[in-house]
């Protein structure tokens, strides 16, 4: 068996897109087709991302056709521990990756999701803008001691994914500080689950988000996040922007229209600004900007005499 892929990043965060050769999902909704394949082909998932042909930083996606008709294609992300509600860097990879292979031009266009549609600009070759799913605060000023490191206290807050927004830490958010911070954010995420701190309905708080001082005086704010397979987000992370944008409107310290610019651990920025979803200002829209770039296409080949055809995993999600 063989998967053709196109890889890219996004600000540093790497993408890897299937666009032919896998599993045929039939019909139904985005969210029915990514529960098949979770179910019925999740080793495709693990040969993509896991060793020796990914890493734990890859984030992956399948293209699909869409059920719907305004939208150019369908795509549903996933990681090296499982399946993303929704991805704002791959979002902007997928949309370089179908500017690259010819499938469409520059202007306005609509991707399908599991957790709805997501409308984006293709400015050029590598600049995009996304429109993400609506994004809410549930949780405001939620405080935690962690054993041996302090208190921090942060926001529960829906971009797409669930996120606890760090914004009282005493962390230095430099690059140099990778590993010790991506301790840090293990040890949130494990105390959160000791305290059965949740996103709505129980759903697992599984992003991580420091914040603190930019370096670029240009920007607003520069962020660590840890994804749920343990491996730090190399962009500023689109969704976890957006989640934090919906507790800056929240705040009143962002206003429709203004731009936020968020700084990644490694420097590199998303812009963002946003319009209020609906007259009760309860959730937002927010709108990303940023820069991929296509950095190889090659094809995947399963040989069924390969112990690691499938890759090799390790279960990141017990440390």
């Amino acid at each position: 068996m063989s998967l053709v892929v196109v890889d890219s990043h996004t600000a540093g965060e790497p993408t890897r897109i299937i666009v032919s050769g896998g599993p045929s999902l039939n019909s139904g909704s985005l969210a029915e087709r990514r529960d098949r394949f979770r179910h019925d082909f999740d080793h495709l998932r693990s040969a993509v991302v896991h060793e020796p042909r990914g890493s734990d930083v890859l984030v992956g996606g399948m293209l699909c056709k869409p059920t719907d008709s305004q939208c150019v294609a369908g795509v549903f992300f996933f990681n090296n521990v499982g399946y993303l509600g929704m991805c704002g860097h791959g979002t902007i990879g997928v949309a370089v990756t179908l500017a690259h292979l010819g499938r469409i031009a520059p202007g306005e266009h609509c991707l399908e999701t599991p957790v709805g549609l997501v409308p984006f600009t293709l400015h050029d070759e590598n600049r995009v803008t996304l429109e993400n799913v609506p994004s809410y605060r549930l949780q405001k000023d939620v405080a935690i001691d962690v054993s041996g490191i302090g208190r921090f206290v942060g926001d529960v807050a829906w971009g797409g994914n669930w996120f606890y927004l760090v914004h009282q830490n005493n962390e230095r958010l430099e690059f140099s500080r990778v590993d010790d911070l991506t301790s840090v954010g293990w040890k949130i995420r494990h105390e959160l689950q000791r305290r059965q701190i949740t996103g709505a309905d129980g759903a697992e708080i599984d992003h991580i988000d420091l914040f603190g001082p930019p370096m670029s005086s240009d920007n607003h704010s520069r962020n660590f996040v840890l994804c749920p397979g343990g491996a730090y987000d190399r962009s500023p992370c689109g969704t976890g922007t957006s989640a934090k944008l919906a507790c800056l409107a929240a705040d009143g310290k962002l206003q429709p229209g203004e731009v936020w610019r968020q700084e990644s651990i490694l420097g590199t920025v998303f812009e963002a600004t946003y319009r209020w979803d609906d007259d009760q200002h309860q959730s937002i829209v927010s709108r990303i900007t940023g820069s991929a770039f296509v950095t190889g296409e090659a094809t995947l080949h399963l040989d069924p005499h390969d112990p690691f055809r499938y890759g090799i995993c390790t279960d990141v999600t017990s440390r």
